[in-house]
């Protein structure tokens, strides 16, 4: 097996995982009294990343690596277990807001408001680059950059209730 292929597993593995978890958590905090809010862009966003990733395996599956790029990659990889392990079971893919719910400030949290949105935005440009598809990061970079410009528009009215916390 490819080095391409063996890492573009890796993050199909990693980003199915993660929708799993994703979806665990949102019936959860639904139950619990949360309301989703933003659910315009959501199809558009997921439209996005299955089409990102797709792109990937037909233009990078058979790809030489670029080591630093990867490397570069890697070390994303730890700054998402961070930004996961801090959200717990409050991670999600969709903007849910729970009525008493204070706002995490710990973690990468203390920071930046949007971690993860920093995380994924790198990692679209990141990714291609150790596949060395540089157009094609460039162009999801640029369509991400519009929809993440919506989502945190989005996510910042919806939290601008939420009370503030230093845990």
């Amino acid at each position: 097996m490819s080095g391409s292929v063996a890492l573009l597993l890796f993050v199909t593995a990693q980003r199915a995982a993660e929708l799993v978890w994703a979806r665990l958590n949102t019936r959860r905090l639904l139950s619990e009294g949360a309301r989703e809010e933003g659910a315009g862009h959501y199809p558009w966003l997921v439209a996005f990343h299955a089409s990102w990733l797709a792109g990937l395996w037909i233009f990078g599956a058979g790809q030489e690596l670029d080591m630093p790029w990867v490397g570069v990659f890697v070390g994303l990889q730890v700054f998402r277990v961070w930004v996961l392990a801090t959200l717990g079971r409050r991670w999600t893919t969709r903007i849910l807001v729970r009525p008493g719910e204070r706002l995490v400030r710990r973690g990468p949290y203390r920071f930046l408001s949007h971690p993860n949105y920093v995380l994924v935005a790198s990692e679209i440009a990141v990714l291609p680059l150790a596949l060395g598809l540089v157009a094609y990061a460039i162009l999801g970079s640029c369509i991400h950059a519009a929809l993440l410009a919506i989502r945190i528009d989005a996510e910042d009215r919806a939290l601008s209730g939420v009370a503030r916390s230093s845990n």
